[in-house]
C-alpha cells in the first residue's frame, strides 16, 4: 500500500535475539509499503538486522541514489523506473530468476523490458490507482466522471501529486494511452484536468485521513485504501473507475553499490516464499505476483475484486512505461496544471 509519507523518513531497526556482531541489510522503500512483520521474520530466520528508509516517489528515490546516497542495498522501483535504473547502470545482477522458488512467480509480472529473464530484480507487488471516497459525501460513485462531478457540486476532491497519474486520468478520459507521446493528446489530457479542477483542493499523497474524517469527499488514491475500508466499512469505500485506471507494479532490486550484496540476495530469495508474500498482502492489501501465496491470503482480500480484479477489468488497467525524453512533454503540461489550480 503506497501511502507516501513524504515528510517522514523513518529508520526502522529490527534487532535479532543475539547481540553478536551484526549482519545488516538496508532497504529504501515507499512509505508504509512493506509489512514490518516480514522484516521481523527475515531477521528471525537469518540473524540479519534490517533498517528501512522511505521515499514518496520513484523520482525522489532515483535523485537520492544519483546524488551519491550510499549504504542502501535494496530499492523498490516501479517497472518503468526499473528500466531506467538498469539503463543507468545502477542495478546489480542477482540471477533471482534462476533461484529455487522463482517458479512461484506468475510470468505475466516479469514486465521490465530490460530484464526479461529476471536476472536483476524480483516482481514484488502490484495494484491499481482509483478512487477512495467518503460514502456519506460521495454517494454511489462509479468512476472519474462522478468523481469530478463532486467537485463541481462544491465538494472537496484531491488528486495525486504525480504528473503521470494525474495527466493519465485525462488521457484515459480522452480514450488515449497513458504512455502517449503525442503532444496534442498530452495537451488535451492536461486540458481535461484543468477543465475539471474547480473542486480540487490539493495535489497530495496524504488524503486518506481527510476522506475518513469527511474533510474530503473523494480522493484519487491507491488500492491500499482497502485497509481503511476494512476498518471503516460504513464510512468509506474504494472503486476502480469504470472508464479505466492505471495499475502499478514495483520490483525488488539490488543496487550495484549495495554494501551488503549477499544479504540483499538472501532477502530476495526469502521473499519468494509464498507464506512471506502472503504475510505482506495481509497488511498491504495489494496484489502479489506469487501464485501459491494467493491460497494463503484471507478470503476477504483474495475475493475483493478491487484488489484482485476480474480479467476484463485487468485489461482496462494501464501500466506506465519509460517515456525517455518524451517525459518533457508531461513536465510542461504538469506545470500548466499546477499553475491553473
Amino acid at each position: 500500500m503506497k501511502t507516501h509519507h513524504l515528510l517522514l523518513t523513518t529508520a526502522l531497526a529490527l534487532t535479532p535475539l543475539t547481540a553478536a556482531a551484526q549482519e545488516t541489510l538496508s532497504l529504501y522503500n515507499w512509505g508504509d509499503y512493506i509489512n514490518p512483520a516480514v522484516l521481523e521474520a527475515f531477521t528471525e530466520e537469518t540473524g540479519i538486522a534490517v533498517t528501512l528508509d522511505v521515499y514518496g516517489s520513484n523520482e525522489e528515490m532515483l535523485a537520492k541514489i544519483q546524488a551519491g546516497a550510499t549504504g542502501y542495498d535494496i530499492v523498490f522501483p516501479s517497472v518503468h523506473m526499473h528500466d531506467i535504473m538498469f539503463q543507468l547502470g545502477l542495478l546489480a545482477k542477482t540471477d533471482i530468476g534462476s533461484a529455487p522458488g522463482f517458479e512461484n512467480i506468475d510470468p505475466q509480472f516479469i514486465r521490465a523490458a530490460t530484464d526479461p529473464d529476471a536476472e536483476y530484480c524480483l516482481p514484488y507487488a502490484w495494484g491499481n490507482v482509483g478512487i477512495f471516497y467518503n460514502k456519506a459525501l460521495a454517494g454511489d460513485i462509479t468512476g472519474w466522471e462522478d468523481f469530478f462531478a463532486l467537485g463541481e457540486e462544491g465538494k472537496k476532491i484531491t488528486l495525486l501529486d504525480d504528473l503521470r497519474e494525474t495527466i493519465g486520468i485525462g488521457l484515459i478520459m480522452n480514450g488515449n494511452s497513458v504512455n502517449s507521446t503525442d503532444p496534442d493528446q498530452i495537451t488535451a489530457a492536461a486540458d481535461y484536468i484543468i477543465d475539471h479542477i474547480s473542486g480540487v483542493t490539493a495535489f497530495t499523497y496524504d488524503s486518506a485521513p481527510q476522506v475518513i474524517s469527511g474533510d474530503v469527499a473523494a480522493a484519487h488514491w491507491y488500492v491500499g485504501s482497502n485497509l481503511y475500508v476494512s476498518e471503516h466499512p460504513d464510512e468509506v469505500g474504494y472503486i476502480i473507475p469504470k472508464e479505466g485506471a492505471t495499475m502499478y507494479q514495483e520490483d525488488i532490486c539490488v543496487l550495484a553499490s549495495a554494501p551488503n550484496m549477499e544479504n540483499a540476495k538472501t532477502f530476495l530469495e526469502f521473499y519468494l516464499k509464498p507464506e512471506i508474500a502472503a504475510m505482506n498482502v495481509e497488511q498491504q492489501m495489494n496484489g502479489t505476483p506469487n501464485l501459491p501465496a494467493k491460497a494463503l491470503i484471507p478470503a476477504e482480500i483474495a475475493e475483493n475484486e478491487s484488489i484482485y480484479p476480474p480479467q476484463d477489468v485487468m485489461e482496462n488497467l494501464q501500466l506506465f512505461e519509460d517515456l525517455g525524453r518524451d517525459l518533457a512533454l508531461y513536465n510542461a503540461e504538469w506545470t500548466r496544471i499546477k499553475t491553473a489550480q
